[in-house]
């Protein structure tokens, strides 16, 4: 829509997706994803980090596209993601009757960062959801498994200069 403001995003997920279903019965997932820029140093010859953000995200499914369960069966903490969406800003009244006002990214896509991982794709039929499946054991070695399908790492990991070979991320 116009005046929304759109941002692309690519971090590492803290957390495993938090999926909760609202009164009127919608369900929403909630996750966060940590980014920190880096720079070389060109006097020490070395990369340094950045501050690191902390993005509080949010997706929904829709009659027509079932994003918070794909979310839910598909990503996993640690994983590396690139995500689209839009900043939104709400208030509310926390339990001790102050106002308060956060921001968060409204979830339009979001996927693993394919420099880093290996994925395999299953597209929902029609519409519909396939069945939950949780992610297992990402990031215990050369056999990574993601949303209940296992992917081989690449044969040969280079070193890079964000923190290491290949899947060996940091966890937040």
């Amino acid at each position: 829509m116009a005046g929304d403001t759109y941002i692309t995003v690519v971090g590492n997920l803290t957390a495993d997706p938090e999926v909760r279903t609202t009164s009127n019965g919608g369900t929403v997932v909630n996750l966060t994803i940590a980014s920190t820029p880096r720079q070389y140093d060109r006097n020490t010859s070395q990369w340094e980090d950045g501050e690191t953000l902390f993005l509080r995200c949010s997706a929904w499914d829709t009659q027509y596209h079932p994003t918070a369960s794909n979310i839910q069966s598909s990503l996993a903490k640690g994983m590396r993601v690139i995500a689209q969406g839009r900043l939104v800003q709400r208030s509310y009244q926390d339990r001790e009757g102050n106002n308060r006002t956060v921001v968060e990214l409204r979830l339009d896509e979001i996927g693993p960062a394919l420099t880093r991982n290996t994925a395999q794709v299953t597209r929902n039929g029609n519409g519909q959801q396939q069945a939950p499946q949780q992610a297992q054991q990402w990031g215990s070695g050369p056999q990574q498994q993601w949303g209940g399908q296992q992917a081989q790492a690449p044969a040969a990991q280079q070193q890079d200069p964000w923190g290491g070979a290949g899947n060996d991320d940091p966890v937040f």
